[in-house]
């Protein structure tokens, strides 16, 4: 939109620092985020929720904030005084040109240049603990990808030199074929192959990039990792691709998530699972036990004569909720072990305890003489 201040939006002054711009849109994002609200509230700060994203996807990117501080939030071509700018960028030359197939407001060479193409979309897996997935985190991630060439600042050409009009399509930046059809002469047009759509060749290339404007290096970012993310989702970093050739605009960085799995947490959805070993005096007579959570150790009271599979729950210890506030719950599934290796005397505790409740039990083995004894009987 026209004359939208993406500093005021957020709240910070021109100067604000990367961090204080971080800052401001995640208390905007939460304050308004469309899942707080309810009926009409809700529409309306669902398109202020999307103007603060806006804001902040330009201001968070250097190269996007240095394009919006020269030129505003329309760009260049409102900046130069385009009537039609409104028309998503197209002017009313192109709006004729599209629908009728003719540009009556100027030469065929004026046709709008398509531009240097978009840089590769880029793909990485980032790894998380279980704990940085359920509770967010901050990730460094490292990709190889083609970057700006400060050398020719993106030109492509050497420095000292300049770029010259592409002889195949005229600067046009396309190239037009006609076909005879049922209904008359058809149009089509498609990027330059000789230029790429830039309208430009370059007669002198740049040593460092080769006349590309972009060269590989090996870069590094750092992902702020949403709270609740799941093992198998991707998170996509725009403008974080390779560069595009020309100074054309940089592609997306998709990172897929891998989690590794906790030694005794599992997920269920938003909640977490947990199992508690107890002994079987501690089921019966109930007991104060630590059971261990994503934010620390926890005491849980296990109430006398606790069964195996009894389940119990820890509000606001699961998962936090990736569309609204809260967290999940931590359930925990009570196991009670029973004892396999028992002394003499702890053997006679039992069968005085089964005999006092009247459990029928298995007898005593005999001992090693008396087996004797009954062998050779």
């Amino acid at each position: 939109m026209a004359g939208e201040d993406y500093y005021a939006i957020l709240g910070v002054t021109r100067s604000a620092t990367d961090d204080e711009i971080k800052r401001a849109y995640r208390n905007l994002a939460r304050e308004l985020h469309p899942d707080r609200h309810a009926g009409a509230a809700a529409e309306v700060n669902e398109e202020q929720f999307k103007l603060v994203n806006r804001a902040y996807e330009t201001l968070k990117d250097p190269e996007r904030r240095r394009q919006y501080d020269m030129f505003g939030a329309d760009g260049p071509r409102a900046a130069a005084g385009d009537p039609f700018s409104g028309f998503g960028g197209a002017g009313m030359g192109d709006i004729f040109e599209a629908f009728f197939g003719g540009n009556p407001f100027g030469a065929q060479g004026a046709t709008q240049r398509s531009g240097p193409p978009r840089g590769e979309n880029l793909e990485a897996i980032l790894d998380l603990e279980f704990a940085e997935a359920v509770l967010g985190a901050e990730k460094e991630v490292a990709v190889r990808a083609a970057t700006l060439c400060e050398t020719c600042s993106g030109t492509g050409s050497r420095p000292g030199t300049m770029a010259t009009t592409c002889t195949a399509c005229g600067g046009r930046g396309e190239v037009r074929r006609v076909r005879q059809s049922l209904l008359g002469q058809m149009v089509t047009s498609s990027p330059c192959p000789r230029c790429g759509g830039t309208g430009d060749e370059v007669p002198t290339p740049c040593d460092d990039c080769r006349g590309q404007g972009r060269r590989m290096e090996d870069r590094s970012y750092t992902v702020d990792v949403p709270a609740g993310v799941d093992d198998g989702a991707t998170l996509r970093l725009s403008g974080r691709g390779a560069a595009g050739p020309r100074g054309g605009p940089p592609g997306d960085l998709y990172l897929h998530l891998r989690v590794r799995p906790h030694a005794t947490l599992t997920r269920d959805g938003v909640d977490l699972r947990t199992t508690l070993h107890m002994t079987m005096a501690q089921a019966a007579l109930g007991a104060q036990l630590e059971v261990e959570t994503l934010d620390g150790p926890e005491e849980i009271v296990v109430p006398p004569g606790c069964p195996t599979g009894h389940e119990m729950r820890l509000r606001a210890k699961g998962v936090p909720h990736l569309q609204r506030r809260g967290r999940g719950d931590l359930l925990v599934t009570c196991l009670v072990e029973t004892p396999t290796e028992l002394t003499s005397t702890q053997e006679e505790l039992l069968r005085r305890f089964a005999a006092e409740r009247g459990e029928e039990v298995a007898p005593p083995e005999p001992g090693f003489l008396s087996r004797i004894r009954s062998a050779f009987k």
